[in-house]
């Protein structure tokens, strides 16, 4: 059943900590008028997109998020006083614009936005 005719759909890959899943359906929600947010968790998942095995995981499901849903936007983030990525701020970012880099040449029709979550939970979305 292809819903993209009826509803609007994006898509948050983020960390499974439960701290940050509001912060980022609200702003979605908010920012980029949508009214659903497909989400994709991993323990700090900024990282593994350096991994191919789980790279591909998580392809598998954002393509039934983009196909079957219609997402038009991808957003993968990063967040202060990450368990599964206990890494600077500034290692986070690096891995965040190389996930959004890996996301683009997987050639999908979607806008392609990354963000970080400060120690506030604000989101500072990083448009590349």
């Amino acid at each position: 059943m292809n819903m993209a005719n009826s509803n609007k759909f994006c898509t948050s890959i983020s960390c499974m900590d439960g701290r940050i899943q509001l912060p980022i359906i609200h702003l979605l929600k908010e920012k980029f008028n949508v009214d659903y947010v497909d989400t994709i968790t991993e323990p700090g998942v900024d990282k593994l997109f350096s991994n191919t095995n789980k790279m591909q995981e998580i392809k598998s499901k954002v393509l039934i998020s983009v196909n079957v849903h219609g997402s038009k936007l991808i957003m993968i983030s990063g967040h202060h006083d990450c368990a599964g990525n206990p890494v600077s701020k500034k290692e986070h970012i690096t891995q965040i614009k190389n996930a959004i880099s890996v996301i683009q040449s997987w050639k999908m029709p979607v806008k392609v936005n990354g963000a970080w979550i400060n120690e506030d939970f604000e989101l500072e979305i990083m448009e590349i």
